[in-house]
């Protein structure tokens, strides 16, 4: 009987995974956007130093945890992995994609090595890595060492050669951040514990299955780590670590609650598990294996940000410094103006819970200083926001949030600087440079002009479905601004002084980091204007001239100009950063949606696998935002304004796509292979125009592009 039930399942097995079906999580490349583009044709300039790739991580972690257990090959770089580095330094607990975290430094070592020298040389062949694993050979010391992990905890596994004595090296003085203290300390045979503070205090209780011999502090003039040494056994070396942002009391109930007693491969099943089952809401039939593999990479890429602060007893320290709990998970800010504009719509799509408590984090942080916090430029929790509850997401207090949202477009405050000059004269003047450079900082005044409009515009949104008029009528009207940065004579957007006249030394090819625009030039500034695309064309002469004016962006070279995270060129559009990633639909709003679909169709055919080793993207992740375009474009589904509840409809990649969307599961059928739409049907009605509510794709129907 066992015998028929096994030949049962197995049958079963070969079934499901038969024609082409294998798990999801097997298309995923941890490795994709960890390379760096060095190729003057890829990146569109000679570089005389390293372009910023994807800055991604490739090591273990959970959708939105608390863990990124990933290697380090150079400090205070990106994720602090980057493929072309030939040694690692250790393994860390944290990692975003930009130039903080990476808490808690750990190495497995044998032998001799000194505080400043002990990394290890290691090869990508003996480096792989899968959603929630990661392994690599460290030449050095002859440990093969495998990470895995919770969402609040770490596993790591190290196989020493035999008759090797083992230490661990633990260089709290070390991360992506400046160290401002740290401790270790020993407790019994078989736990080590302490803290790393930087500029959050991350606390870790250690469960080693070795006897802990002692703890050493070795430094000289210039550094210091702690070596852990362990009695000699023959098994692995494993280490279950919990951690908290509380306290080590803390640490240790996540690790007893969410780890303890489980096996390495248990952990490691768990993981792979919990991503096949995020990954398996967006099912596609149809294209290339490579098609499908940068989907999958880039979906799996969407949901590691923003991370899980609070612990498994629903503790967290606030922006005071106060443990408090609030019965939600606390998480740390979004990548706001990076991930405004796709990824927090398709967190809100896949995992509502997740963004109604990301939401309500950023409650907690603006009842704690008054202001809804931002993130670097903008305002961008507005349309986050708004979108999110316009999309019919709820659990949030939403009149907490518009009132803080409200006091950011109205007040003095630091998440809107100029706010006041802005309400005064209707944009936000810059300063008169006579020779600004690309590192030029001033006001950034046209971008957050337009930024600002936007925002307006978003928070008008939540205040007509709140039923405050007054305050509708008032953004509605100031949601307009963004016309007052048209200049007529260029017909792009243009920097003003104080008096009204125009920047004068204008190039509108050259680009500045926080000059009239924030990353970007005039031609990746002048078409951002999501909520009034109709309003845009009409500062031209016409539809025509607009065309025109769109086919300049796309076709003007590059002039050599190098900038760090400014790269990967179509003419003057840029993918490898966020300002102008919603320009290549325009040519939708003119009739034109054909040349929308070429250019799309090349973005995502170029830009996501470059480079010798097709490990990298263009430019920067920023938290999942560039894979997020990807995700969105490939299934023919984009949120041009993220604030409201549509989506505009491209041609997809794939000849079916199966979302499944809150209980009920839509479905995208695409016919034909040409580029230019003839019909949109949606639940067999013809669909007029380009756009689909999100309610409807709530009701569960097949929505038919047919192209020719």
């Amino acid at each position: 009987m066992i015998k028929k039930i096994f030949i049962f399942i197995f049958v079963c097995s070969i079934f499901k995974f038969s024609n082409g079906q294998k798990p999801l999580t097997q298309y995923v490349n941890p490795f994709l956007g960890t390379a760096t583009l060095w190729d003057s044709i890829d990146i569109g300039y000679k570089p005389t130093h390293r372009t910023w790739g994807a800055e991604v991580f490739p090591g273990a972690s959970l959708p939105n945890a608390m863990v990124q257990l990933s290697p380090v090959t150079l400090f205070h770089s990106g994720s602090g992995y980057q493929y072309e580095d030939t040694v690692i330094y250790a393994f860390t607990h944290t990692s975003k994609g930009h130039w903080n975290l990476c808490h808690i430094p750990l190495l497995p070592a044998t032998g001799n090595f000194t505080p400043e020298d002990y990394c290890s040389a290691y090869s990508h062949k003996n480096e792989s890595a899968h959603p929630g694993y990661y392994q690599v050979y460290l030449e050095r010391y002859g440990v093969n060492a495998e990470l895995t992990s919770t969402l609040r905890c770490a596993f790591h596994k190290y196989t020493f050669r035999d008759g090797q004595s083992k230490k661990l090296i633990v260089d709290l003085s070390h991360s992506n951040e400046r160290v401002r203290g740290w401790e270790i300390n020993q407790e019994g045979e078989n736990v080590f514990k302490g803290f790393q503070q930087t500029g959050e205090k991350m606390y870790f209780y250690a469960v080693v299955n070795h006897k802990i011999k002692n703890i050493e502090s070795w430094k000289n003039d210039k550094h210091e780590i702690s070596v852990v040494n362990f009695a000699d056994s023959s098994n692995p070396l494993e280490i279950q670590i919990g951690f908290s942002f509380v306290s080590i009391a803390n640490a240790k109930e996540n690790l007893e609650k969410e780890m303890l007693g489980k096996s390495f491969q248990q952990v490691r099943d768990e993981a792979s598990k919990t991503w096949e089952t995020l990954l398996s809401k967006i099912k596609v039939t149809g294209g290339t294996e490579r098609q499908k593999g940068i989907f999958y990479s880039t979906l799996y890429r969407s949901f590691l940000w923003p991370a899980l602060r609070s612990d498994i007893n629903g503790d967290f320290t606030d922006l005071k410094g106060n443990v408090v709990n609030k019965g939600f998970n606390y998480y740390t800010g979004p990548s706001l103006w990076d991930d405004y504009r796709n990824k927090l719509v398709l967190l809100g799509m896949l995992s509502p819970k997740v963004t109604v408590d990301v939401i309500k984090s950023l409650i907690d942080k603006g009842e704690n200083t008054g202001f809804m916090p931002t993130f670097f430029h903008g305002d961008h929790a507005a349309p986050f926001i708004a979108g999110t509850y316009l999309r019919g997401i709820r659990g949030f207090d939403v009149k907490s949030a518009y009132n803080l949202l409200l006091r950011n477009a109205t007040l003095e405050n630091r998440s809107r600087p100029y706010i006041l000059e802005y309400i005064a004269k209707g944009y936000i003047p810059e300063q008169d440079i006579k020779n600004p450079t690309v590192e030029t900082k001033a006001t950034a005044g046209v971008t957050k002009t337009l930024e600002y409009a936007y925002d307006d515009y978003a928070v008008a949104l939540l205040a007509k479905k709140l039923g405050d008029t007054v305050s509708y009528k008032m953004l509605m009207k100031r949601a307009g601004n963004y016309k007052n940065m048209f200049d007529p004579s260029t017909g792009l957007m243009r920097g003003r002084l104080e008096n009204g006249e125009w920047i004068k030394n204008f190039d509108p090819t050259y680009p500045y980091y926080e000059y009239m625009y924030r990353e970007a030039n005039a031609w990746q500034s002048s078409f951002f204007a999501p909520h009034d695309v109709i309003g845009l064309i009409g500062l031209h002469r016409s539809k025509a001239d607009f065309e025109q004016k769109l086919d300049t962006l796309f076709s003007i070279p590059w002039k050599g100009v190098e900038a760090y995270n400014i790269s990967g060129f179509i003419g003057q559009y840029c993918h490898g950063n966020q300002p102008d990633h919603s320009f290549p639909w325009l040519y939708t709003f003119i009739g034109k949606q054909e040349k929308s679909q070429v250019l799309l169709d090349s973005i995502m055919n170029h830009f996501y696998d470059m480079g010798k080793n097709h490990l990298a993207y263009a430019g920067m992740d920023d938290a999942g935002e560039n894979s997020s375009w990807y995700v969105l474009t490939a299934i023919g589904l984009y949120p041009f304004s993220p604030a409201d509840p549509e989506y505009i409809i491209s041609v997809p990649l794939f000849d079916k796509v199966e979302f499944k969307l809150g209980e009920k599961e839509f479905t995208i059928i695409k016919k034909n292979s040409g580029k230019k739409i003839e019909s949109i049907t949606y639940d067999n009605k013809k669909i007029d125009g380009y756009f689909i509510p999100h309610s409807e794709l709530l009701k569960g129907k097949k929505l038919v592009i047919t192209t020719r």
